[in-house]
């Protein structure tokens, strides 16, 4: 899953790994709470009333490659998003993105691909009119 940015990678980068911004461009989130460590670690507060994941950056290193980790009762999910300048001025944003759990894993990673390509649009587009 790879997404065209109009910004250069450092600042896609810095947009997404921030999850204070996660609200405007992810479409299953209303708020995030709890934003800890500098922003390593928060609460991701979803439409779905009750469900809050924690999550947890596990891996940043910019502009290049950032990783998120998420648990929510019996299942995981790892989000890892990939950095690569174009010669354009902009990046593409490669997504790997994969859930574990009560043998659902595969089911919930199909599901959800299209979701985080279209989160990832999304946030390109913000970033384009900013």
């Amino acid at each position: 899953m790879e997404v065209a940015f109009p910004v250069p990678a450092d600042r896609a980068f810095a947009y997404l790994e921030d999850p204070r911004n996660r609200p405007q461009w992810q479409s299953s989130l209303r708020a995030v709470a709890d934003v800890r460590r500098q922003g390593t670690a928060w609460t991701d507060v979803t439409v779905v009333p009750g469900v809050r994941p924690r999550m947890r950056t596990t891996l940043a290193e910019p502009p290049y490659r950032w990783v998120e980790e998420g648990e929510l009762g019996p299942f995981r999910a790892r989000l890892e998003l990939r950095f690569t300048a174009t010669g354009d001025g902009g990046c593409t944003v490669s997504a790997d993105f994969a859930v574990r759990g009560l043998g659902l894993g595969r089911l919930l990673t199909a599901g959800a691909r299209p979701a985080v390509v279209a989160d990832l649009r999304r946030a390109a587009g913000r970033l384009r009119q900013a």
